[in-house]
Parts: C-alpha cells; sequence; structure tokens
C-alpha cells in the first residue's frame, strides 16, 4: 500500500524552528528590572502636576473638579508606583543557588519564577527544585526575596510523585 511507513525511514525528530531557538541569538536573556516602575511613577506624577497645575489656574467651564480629582489621583497613585519600584538585584541564577543551598539535596531539574508579594510589591523568586537522582526522591519549593536574597520561606519533602513509568 503507498500510505504505509518504510522500514528504513529515519527516527523523525522534533526540532525547534530556528526563529524559536533562543539559543542561537548567543545573548543572554535577562528578566526585567522591577526598577522600571519607577519611570512610570514619573511620568503620572508629570502628568498628574499638570492637571493639577491646569485645574487651579484655568478658569473656564470645560475646567471642572474632575481634573483637578484626576490629578490627585495621579499623584497618589506616581508616589505608589515609585515605592513599589524596588530595584531587583537578585537574578534567577542567583535564587537558583540560593535555593539549592537552602533545601539540604543535590539539586537536579529545577525552575524559577517571579512573583510579587505582599502591597509593597516587594519582587520575589519562587523556585521549584528536585533531587538529582534519575528518578527524584525529594522535591523543595524556595521564595527568595529579589531585592536582598534572604530565604522568605521554604518546605522540602519526599517526592511523591511516581515516575518510574519513565
Amino acid at each position: 500500500m503507498p500510505n504505509e511507513p518504510e522500514d528504513d525511514v529515519a527516527e523523525v525528530v522534533d526540532v525547534l524552528p530556528a526563529e524559536l531557538d533562543a539559543t542561537a541569538s548567543g545573548r543572554l536573556y535577562e528578566f526585567p528590572n522591577n526598577s522600571k516602575r519607577r519611570v512610570a511613577a514619573i511620568l503620572h506624577c508629570a502628568v498628574g502636576a499638570i492637571c493639577l497645575l491646569v485645574a487651579l489656574a484655568v478658569d473656564s467651564p470645560r475646567v471642572n473638579d474632575g481634573l483637578l480629582a484626576a490629578g490627585i489621583g495621579l499623584m497618589a497613585f506616581a508616589v505608589y508606583s515609585y515605592v513599589v519600584g524596588s530595584p531587583t538585584v537578585i537574578d534567577e541564577g542567583d535564587a537558583l543557588v540560593i535555593a539549592a543551598a537552602t533545601v539540604g539535596f543535590t539539586a537536579g531539574p529545577a525552575s524559577a519564577q517571579m512573583v510579587w508579594r505582599g502591597w509593597r510589591s516587594r519582587p520575589a523568586w519562587r523556585v521549584l527544585l528536585y533531587s538529582a537522582e534519575p528518578q527524584p526522591l525529594q522535591r523543595g519549593i524556595v521564595v527568595v526575596d529579589g531585592v536582598d536574597g534572604h530565604v522568605i520561606e521554604h518546605l522540602v519533602e519526599d517526592n511523591p510523585e511516581d515516575w518510574s513509568a519513565f
């Protein structure tokens, strides 16, 4: 039959297209710094100040209390945005090293995820690690502060997943 696979066909391998291969560019990916929020804060402050100046200086039917309220709201949001713009000093590589030192086992597969905690929206890394055995015996999750690198919390447990089929 014409649609039957041939016995001598080479093994088909799944390959990532060249335009999606991040390793081909030669550049390291850098996670955006949380301090970029301060740029937005400065812009909000400038627009809020303009709104306040226009609302207080212009006497016109087109300029009403809504512009004054918008100026006050933008200025308040600018203050909040500036406060929550803590610079992220610890990158994901540093967070993985700190987490591996915290869990107490040799780390194998691991991943790091940026999260923000609390009202001040402080950056933190949530790191999931498995032990280095072929079928990991332990796993742990560590939350590392992105500003000063201290461990916020961590949990280590025996791996309940059964990977024997793989």
